[in-house]
């Protein structure tokens, strides 16, 4: 295994332990990042409501459990976030309940500016976005696919805005969250089946 992901992977948590963590730092009015300003602190508590009510009300079909729970190469997700993303407060749900589902999926989380050599690894045209997923081999180590930092609907949603209006406006990151809130996570665990799909071509059966 690449020594930067396997030292990222000692300083990972799980899924749990990163929402108490979140949990904590809105009681202490704190923030994930090197941005302790007080837009980033005000997003980590909006994120945290978001992944709070996507925690409970989350539902996956029940095709896709089936499928989820039959994959069976064992992986791990190691996922690069912080609290005040907004990306990450609905997908890392989605991600989390995928990885519920299948014996053979372990979910890690890693701080993305704790972590800045392996950022610097799996970069999204040039930039640090995130949420990221990384799929491991738990055999090998090896790097099998990478996922993030948005579903892919979104991801065409917001480059066809900003092939037209150079950057992401107030208004058009309020209706991004509509989306989100409209799309329920549908988006992302087709993007996941897919992915998996590659490893396991019965998968899909």
């Amino acid at each position: 295994m690449n020594t930067v992901i396997k030292s990222s992977m000692e300083n990972s948590v799980s899924y749990e332990a990163y929402r108490n963590m979140v949990i904590q730092l809105v009681e202490d009015k704190d923030t994930t990042g090197d941005d302790k300003s007080e837009s980033r602190i005000d997003f980590t508590k909006l994120s945290n409501r978001r992944m709070k009510r996507w925690d409970k009300t989350l539902k996956i079909d029940e095709a896709a459990k089936k499928r989820f729970a039959d994959f069976d190469r064992k992986v791990t997700w190691l996922v690069i976030t912080e609290s005040w993303c907004g990306d990450a407060a609905h997908v890392m749900p989605v991600l989390n309940k995928i990885a519920d589902l299948s014996e053979n999926i372990d979910m890690k989380v890693v701080l993305r500016d704790e972590n800045e050599a392996l950022m610097d690894m799996f970069l999204t045209n040039g930039g640090k976005a995130i949420p990221k997923l990384i799929m491991l081999d738990d055999e090998t180590g090896d790097v099998l696919d990478t996922y993030g930092p948005r579903p892919s609907e979104a991801t065409g949603y917001v480059n066809r805005f900003k092939a037209e209006h150079g950057s992401l406006t107030a208004d058009f990151k309020e209706d991004l969250q509509h989306w989100y809130n409209n799309d329920k996570g549908a988006t992302v665990v087709e993007d996941v089946t897919q992915m998996l799909r590659k490893f396991q071509p019965s998968f899909y059966q």
